[in-house]
């Protein structure tokens, strides 16, 4: 079997025109697949230059195979398996700032570069008072981004043309803002000249995104399948799920320099990502939450199966389109598109997603994902999501622990105040003292929840016909 670099497969060279920071799994099939698809499909004739934002990462393995890779996406489209192998030759090179600074450096001389891309996970966008200037480099990522901003204004003597468009695709709401915010701080800590704040706030863009899709990482179990078929010893290849979604919240005159939309892609530019956020924390994040303790509490232990299950499938149809679905403000048939996308995402054939996995910290999941839900389906329609609810006293079940029916092992994790609440509750046998304890904790919820209005019956009688017939025939009266 060949090894992969450019002396053994073909490699395209094109101008660089993004610096990434990040070279994970999610960067590699997520937006460097994106590029890809648009140096194929359109105009754009552009790679990707990879800096590595910690000390120790993986820019050794990268150029070790000149930066070639496969992406293997599954999953299913149109109800049909889709099992795809593509060879991405987008990255030119990949640095590490700390060990190669000057090029690092130099990237902010080259003309072409417009765009910066970042995934550097949650923690990686702060403010650390500890970095300076002269640092090589300085140690958290905006601080990075301000030296080489700097030196493209010094280089170039702030001409207007030279600024940036920065996409950043860490996992917290508005982004984008937050890195921004830190920016001005180190522009301010560092006592830059103020010419050099205009210009960074006239002719840069720094824009919220918000990005969607599974990425499982390297395939293990199929690695040695997927070498021979491409015929390479591929030490990098990603697996990931073929649907993709990049909400970037910034004008058209941005979307006509990045045209991922025209090489058919699903990015979408948008005045604001609020919305598009509160959809796929609720139709995608809310229904994994509650499906999760109804499924397992019903001898059900992988989402797939969960979804093609006679009863539980109804379940998650009607939490995801009678109820999630009523409680947001986009429009109908985008939302439905959305949802039924998000059933056939759970219904991936390739993918075992164990509910157990998504059973951690259960009650904050809740809170953020479902909660909201509840309050403005009462709102809207006077009465409570009687699926939503069920979900909730599922979680409270799950947490009692013990053993299921067939004798698997209930393991609850949580926060430990959580669990120890929980622990104390059960222990009085009592579900009208668990429906109160549990809705009264205000450290979960922020709030007592015994305040809305019939909640507090319905989770009792939940939580009641649970006991008494079991996790699938509770479900049954709600369909």
């Amino acid at each position: 079997m060949k090894s992969l670099n450019k002396r053994t497969a073909p490699k395209s060279v094109m101008p660089e025109k993004v610096i990434q920071f990040g070279e994970g799994n999610f960067l590699r099939a997520f937006v460097d697949w994106i590029i890809w698809n648009m140096n194929q499909k359109t105009d754009f004739n552009g790679s990707v230059v990879v800096v590595q934002p910690i000390e120790k990462g993986m820019v050794d393995w990268l150029n070790g195979q000149d930066c070639l890779y496969h992406v293997n996406l599954q999953g299913r489209e149109n109800g049909k398996p889709v099992n795809t192998l593509e060879r991405i030759d987008v990255i030119s090179r990949a640095l590490n700032p700390y060990s190669q600074n000057a090029a690092f450096m130099a990237l902010a001389e080259q003309p072409e570069i417009r765009f910066v891309i970042s995934n550097t996970t949650e923690a990686g966008i702060a403010f650390d008072p500890e970095c300076k200037l002269e640092d090589k480099p300085a140690s958290s990522y905006p601080g990075k981004l301000v030296q080489l901003l700097y030196h493209r204004y010094q280089f170039f003597n702030g001409a207007k043309d030279k600024g940036l468009i920065i996409f950043p695709c860490e996992l917290i709401f508005l982004n984008g803002h937050k890195l921004k915010e830190c920016i001005y701080q180190y522009i301010d800590l560092w006592k830059l000249p103020e010419d050099f704040k205009s210009w960074f706030t006239e002719c840069c863009g720094v824009y919220a995104t918000l990005v969607d899709r599974i990425v499982p990482g390297f395939p293990r179990k199929d690695i040695a399948e997927i070498q021979q078929k491409v015929s390479y010893a591929d030490n990098l290849v990603v697996q990931a799920e073929n649907f993709h979604l990049w909400v970037i919240e910034a004008p058209k005159e941005v979307e006509a320099e990045f045209p991922a939309s025209k090489a058919g892609l699903h990015v979408l530019f948008v005045p604001s990502e609020a919305p598009y956020h509160e959809r796929k924390v609720t139709l995608l994040n809310g229904p994994h939450t509650v499906l999760s303790p109804v499924a397992f509490l019903s001898g059900v232990n992988i989402v797939r199966d969960a979804c093609q299950h006679e009863i539980i499938g109804k379940y998650i149809h009607k939490v995801q389109f009678d109820e999630l679905m009523e409680t947001l403000n986009l429009p109908k048939d985008e939302l439905e598109k959305f949802a039924n996308d998000v059933l056939e995402r759970f219904d991936n054939p390739f993918v075992d997603h164990q509910v157990t996995s998504i059973m951690l910290n259960s009650f904050p999941k809740y809170q953020t994902r479902d909660l909201p839900g509840v309050k403005v389906y009462l709102e809207r329609k006077g009465k409570l999501p009687e699926g939503l609810v069920m979900g909730l006293a599922a979680i409270i079940t799950y947490y009692k622990g013990g053993k299921r029916a067939d004798g698997t092992e209930i393991v609850p994790n949580d926060d430990p105040k959580i669990m120890d609440l929980l622990k104390k509750l059960w222990a009085t046998g009592d579900t009208q003292k668990i429906t109160d304890g549990v809705l009264a904790a205000e450290f979960i919820w922020g709030e007592d929840l015994n305040n809305i209005e019939g909640l507090n019956a319905l989770v009792k009688k939940d939580l009641d016909l649970i006991q008494d017939l079991g996790m699938l025939e509770a479900v049954k009266t709600i369909l």
